[in-house]
């Protein structure tokens, strides 16, 4: 909670006094340093107890601090790219009496967020979006003559996605009042080089220069075309020359740079400049380093992006409970078995070595795997092309990010039938990231592809033979999804089996009510039988195993055997459990009495949460599962009561 001024002794005197951006333009810039110091401590220990994304965010304090205070937000628009680095701005925007409360269920989201607050205009989680937005803001304002600033913050690494430079390459066309700030903290795309290049900065932001280059303009218009264009881009490659800005000048943006991104001495002047500028899209490069001000995060940049509960003064980590592994190691273990025997076998990445898994895989195989950034369509397109040349490309990409390349998927892959193996991580909800993470849709998007096959795992031993079956086919494209977190501790083998194509299996046998699980709710199935069992219903649970093709004589055999059949997938409806009804229709097993329930995730966002939480709010647990089917047997509540006949 935020410490009350009168308690006493405060770690964050300053800060105490900051309730929203308008305090923070009411201090002197003397107090700025102070400031960004104390807002470093706050965000440390508020992540130290909730966990999150960590390094971005202490990358950008004195940014989130200089920003503030230039701008008038919110009337300024300030659009933060991704929202890993937004924690100290949820801090500064009247959020702070809520921050240890981010990610938690009924808390903060850990990404920026409209419903939030006034201070996130527009919502983010996945990358490269953000310049986009800003744009729509900028011609926005225009189109309803205001004159409020608009500026968007994008990560270096967000910059390997191709719809930032579509973005700037409209704006710059456009010749767009609009402010781009450049978080280098990775690719350093210039270093800032002291005093000299903090001069040059905010010499070339001010109004002097700026003046002084658009009379000369005009100037140059009255000579002959040939030396305008000549004395034009002299000036851009000179301007450039020393700042490594030119790309961005050839984009139509006014560039400015490189500045210490946590010298407010330097940051200030050059963000007042950029804000009175008058016209043209601007952009400032700024040079960060993630961690800042935190040794254990300055010194493990991977390991504190995102981090689990920690102690502040060792940077320990929690580790939670030793378990099952986690289907993501499941999965780089069963690929590295396939590549040891199958030479063609490559791997993809988009910018998420690790989140995948493939960052095992590249230290036995490191010239068989691609990190192409993020840059989800290339990466299918890509996969495409190894495809076409006779390689075994495994693409692995979190499902909610693959819906980036959904274009790719159909034309470059599906049509031509190439044998593109999709690994789809974080399919199913996602816990503490929220619905922008949620891999809800993939089974919808996939299985309508034609010639498509679509598997779902129940456990870690049939991730391991979906894998090898994965390897095995090529046919044409291949998916499996598989969910975050860890297993249930099955046993599992060194190297997968190829299993039947569109085969599913049964794992108990009962005679009045069918289960029929598709990917890891087959836990819960077995588990919602038990209870039918203890109140007397018979109940067999079968494992679907493919989404595409289903086992149509499995769906038809259940359905002539028993009363009531149920469906149950962790996805958005239009998936498995309706390719079953369109199966069960084509067979005119419907016509006979028999009741079926389709049970997917709702049609609703599910906000942030505890896994087991978000599970059963979705009506995908053990006791939901039952619920349902006592209900099509009369025994319960009608979950959803249809709707009165209109006369």
């Amino acid at each position: 909670m935020t410490p009350s001024p009168d308690a006493g002794f405060s770690r964050t005197p300053l800060l105490d006094r900051v309730l929203v951006p308008a305090d923070l333009r009411k201090l002197p810039e003397a107090d700025l340093r102070q400031l960004a110091d104390e807002l470093r401590r706050e965000t440390i220990d508020a992540v130290s107890v909730t966990g999150g994304h960590l390094g971005a965010g202490l990358g950008v304090v004195e940014l989130t601090v200089a920003l503030h205070h230039v701008f008038d937000t919110p009337d300024d628009i300030l659009i933060w790219d991704v929202g890993h680095q937004a924690y100290p701005h949820k801090i500064l925007t009247g959020r702070r009496d809520r921050i240890r409360t981010l990610r938690k269920p009924g808390g903060l989201s850990g990404f920026t967020k409209r419903a939030e607050s006034p201070y996130d205009p527009f919502g983010a989680a996945h990358s490269s979006t953000s310049i986009s937005a800003a744009l729509g803001f900028a011609v926005g304002r225009d189109r309803q003559g205001k004159t409020n600033n608009v500026v968007a913050v994008i990560g270096d690494g967000a910059m390997s996605a191709g719809m930032a430079y579509e973005a700037m390459n409209n704006a710059g066309a456009m010749d767009a009042r609009l402010i781009v700030i450049l978080n280098d903290n990775d690719m350093s795309i210039a270093p800032p080089t002291g005093a000299l290049s903090a001069h040059l900065a905010r010499l070339v932001s001010g109004k002097t220069y700026r003046g002084a280059r658009e009379a000369l303009k005009k100037l140059g218009k009255k000579l002959p075309r040939g030396w305008f264009d000549k004395a034009r881009k002299t000036e851009e490659y000179g301007r450039a020359f020393w700042s490594g800005g030119s790309l961005f000048e050839e984009l139509g943006f006014y560039y400015v740079g490189p500045i210490d991104g946590h010298n407010l001495d330097h940051l200030l002047p050059v963000l007042k400049n950029v804000r009175d500028a008058e016209t043209g899209p601007i952009l400032v490069h700024v040079v960060t380093q993630k961690g800042k001000g935190y040794a254990p995060a300055e010194a493990s940049v991977d390991k504190y992006h995102g981090v689990s509960a920690f102690d502040v003064a060792t940077g320990a980590q929690s580790k939670g409970k030793a378990g099952a592994p986690a289907y993501t190691s499941v999965f780089a273990d069963a690929l590295v078995a396939e590549a040891r025997a199958d030479e063609r076998i490559v791997a993809i990445t988009a910018a998420m070595p690790s989140g995948t898994g493939l960052d095992a895989f590249s230290k036995e195989f490191p010239d068989r795997v691609y990190d192409v950034g993020i840059a989800e369509q290339h990466a299918v397109t890509f996969a495409a092309g190894l495809a076409a040349q006779g390689l075994k490309p495994f693409c692995a990409i979190y499902s909610t990010f693959l819906q980036r390349a959904y274009d790719q998927v159909v034309h470059d892959v599906a049509i031509q039938r190439l044998p593109v193996r999709f690994a789809m991580d974080r399919a199913g909800l996602v816990g503490p990231d929220g619905p922008t993470h949620a891999g809800a849709f993939d089974l919808a998007f996939l299985t309508c592809l034609p010639g498509f096959v679509v598997m779902a795992p129940a456990d870690e031993a049939e991730l391991v033979h979906m894998v090898a079956t994965a390897a095995a086919y090529d046919d044409g494209p291949i998916a499996f999804r598989y969910p975050r977190g860890e297993g249930t501790d099955v046993a599992r083998p060194e190297r997968g089996e190829v299993l039947p194509i569109g085969k599913g299996r049964v794992l108990r046998e009962g005679s009045t009510v069918a289960i029929v699980s598709l990917g890891t709710r087959l836990g819960d199935a077995l588990k919602a039988a038990d209870a039918l069992a203890a109140r007397g219903f018979s109940t067999t649970v079968a494992d679907a195993r493919f989404a595409k093709p289903i086992d149509t004589q499995l769906i038809l055999r259940l359905a002539l055997r028993h009363e009531v059949l149920v469906t149950v997938e962790e996805g958005s409806s239009g998936g498995f459990g309706a390719a079953a009804l369109s199966a069960l229709s084509a067979a005119g097993a419907l016509d006979h009495g028999l009741k079926v329930r389709v049970l997917t995730l709702p049609d609703r966002y599910i906000e942030h949460g505890t896994p087991d939480g978000m599970i059963a709010d979705a009506g995908l647990d053990a006791a939901s599962i039952a619920a349902a089917v006592l209900a099509a047997l009369g025994q319960g509540e009608t979950p959803l009561a249809a709707p009165p006949l209109r006369a």
